[in-house]
């Protein structure tokens, strides 16, 4: 049975805060600073969709081939999720400061809470260091602990080497489109996003369950990277075509100067007439200058070009899926799933 959001809440409230609260005061820190450390817990590791965090118990589920999980088993498999949900947080509050971001799942960015300001750097750096905290206290005496402080620290090195691409290809106040390509967009796409949001649950669980090898791991990875891709074109794609009031938010990607999947390909499309008009108005805070921009995406048939994307991207990653081999315990139900969640999806 898939877990839920309350058992997976349940976890974090009983057991992670707790747990490194706990630590915490070990060091006998004052008390105020020990509410500090907690209301930063709270206030950014709760609230978001925990699609990567729930991932874990679920696919452990599936590897373990059972239909649910013992109270024990689903607790460490919960802890291993809410590490990545931890790693998110560090994410975020870093990469709202960075873009001056004003909202976070509907409240005000950690950095702009009353009293915190530039404090949230290090407040972000506890959220990453609560991790290994957690690591060490339920998953020291496993044979497999090395191998998780290894998967952390990769992922997390591989994510900040995405971000730092992003930040320095296409910073919102100096927009050079000559700065744009595809090889730069893959590089971002892959590195800041899809190692931390797609290959790192599945790999976290595959090490509780003992099939991590070698190849099994590079298996899941020749997948799940790919899939990671998909899923970035289409939220790139949303951004711009998809409904707000039906996924949550409204598309800020041509006035926030992003390279993203769209402008990439109008690159590779325009006439040099338009491509000057794409130069005078992507990245300019003002509708106009959007307007001109999204009619320039239809004038090119954008949305064609995504559809024809789209179709093969899910064939590839159907291939991909087909071909792994499940003799050493992975199993391709727990990549089909991923696949049958995004193909297609509208929100």
């Amino acid at each position: 049975m898939a877990t839920t959001r309350a058992e997976f809440e349940e976890v974090f409230t009983n057991v992670v805060v707790p747990g490194l609260i706990a630590e915490v005061k070990k060091t006998q820190i004052s008390e105020n600073t020990v509410q500090w450390i907690e209301r930063n817990f709270l206030h950014n590791t709760l609230g978001g969709k925990y699609n990567r965090g729930m991932t874990v118990p679920d696919t452990f589920r599936i590897l373990a081939g059972k239909e649910t999980l013992s109270p024990e088993e689903y607790k460490l498999s919960a802890i291993l999720g809410w590490c990545t949900e931890l790693l998110q947080a560090m994410f975020l509050v870093a990469d709202d400061m960075m873009d001056s971001s004003k909202t976070r799942r509907g409240s005000p960015c950690w950095y702009l809470m009353e009293g915190v300001g530039t404090i949230a750097i290090n407040d972000s750096l506890l959220l990453e260091s609560s991790i290994y905290v957690l690591l060490k206290k339920y998953f020291k005496g496993t044979d497999y602990y090395v191998d998780l402080l290894e998967l952390f620290h990769d992922v997390t090195w591989k994510t900040e080497l995405g971000q730092l691409v992003d930040l320095l290809t296409a910073p919102e106040d100096s927009v050079d489109l000559s700065r744009f390509n595809y090889d730069k967009y893959y590089f971002i796409v892959r590195y800041k996003t899809a190692f931390y949001s797609f290959y790192l649950p599945v790999a976290l669980a595959m090490h509780q369950a003992g099939i991590a090898t070698p190849d099994n791991l590079a298996r899941a990875r020749d997948v799940l990277i790919p899939l990671g891709e998909y899923f970035q074109v289409q939220d790139d794609y949303l951004d711009c075509y998809g409904n707000p009031d039906y996924i949550g938010k409204i598309g800020t990607d041509i006035m926030d100067n992003k390279c993203g999947w769209l402008v990439n390909k109008a690159l590779e499309l325009v006439t040099p007439e338009q491509r000057k008009l794409l130069e005078d108005n992507y990245g300019q805070k003002n509708a106009a200058a959007e307007k001109k921009v999204k009619d320039l995406y239809l004038e090119l048939k954008l949305e064609d070009h995504y559809r024809r994307y789209e179709t093969g991207s899910i064939a590839m990653v159907k291939g991909l899926i087909d071909s792994v081999d499940e003799s050493q315990g992975l199993k391709r139900s727990v990549l089909e799933g991923f696949l049958n969640k995004i193909a297609g999806r509208d929100k």
